[in-house]
């Protein structure tokens, strides 16, 4: 594990379950659009995220998790502030999220995700289901998801 991950993680042995995912966008003509994915299970909306193997880094687990759940292969951007908040079993649970543009890829449904959608920032934070997605959508600077263009 990268030295920088295994630090963050050994100043916090009160998190119980390390995660990792991306906050994939891409600019239209109209501003950006964030993608998100449906999980079946938890029937929820959320950014494509998952749990740290050991012998990985962070962001070798996001990208691998947004690949994994997404099928779109993407370029890690800017780190997010960590996330943290207690899972469905009431663990501590940090979230580590980076901005992402897709490469390449396609998307076919999955056993964890049966469905994603690109929506336009206020639309994705009304389908968000989590309050900390959302917050975690309405800190990002909107001039880093839709940068001015300048004639």
């Amino acid at each position: 594990m990268a030295r920088a991950a295994s630090q963050m993680m050994a100043k916090r042995p009160d998190i119980d379950v390390w995660a990792a995912g991306g906050v994939v966008h891409r600019r239209t003509p109209s501003g950006s659009e964030i993608l998100l994915v449906h999980r079946p299970r938890h029937n929820d909306w959320s950014f494509a995220k998952g749990k740290l193997d050991p012998t990985e880094t962070l962001k070798q687990c996001a990208l691998r998790e947004v690949q994994e759940e997404t099928g779109f292969r993407c370029r890690p951007g800017k780190k997010l502030p960590m996330i943290e908040y207690r899972d469905a079993r009431r663990r501590r649970k940090a979230v580590l999220y980076w901005l992402m543009t897709v490469q390449d890829g396609h998307f076919s449904p999955n056993e964890e995700v049966d469905a994603v959608g690109w929506f336009d920032i206020e639309s994705a934070m009304s389908i968000l289901t989590y309050s900390h997605d959302i917050d975690l959508l309405a800190g990002i600077d909107r001039r880093i998801l839709c940068p001015r263009v300048t004639p």
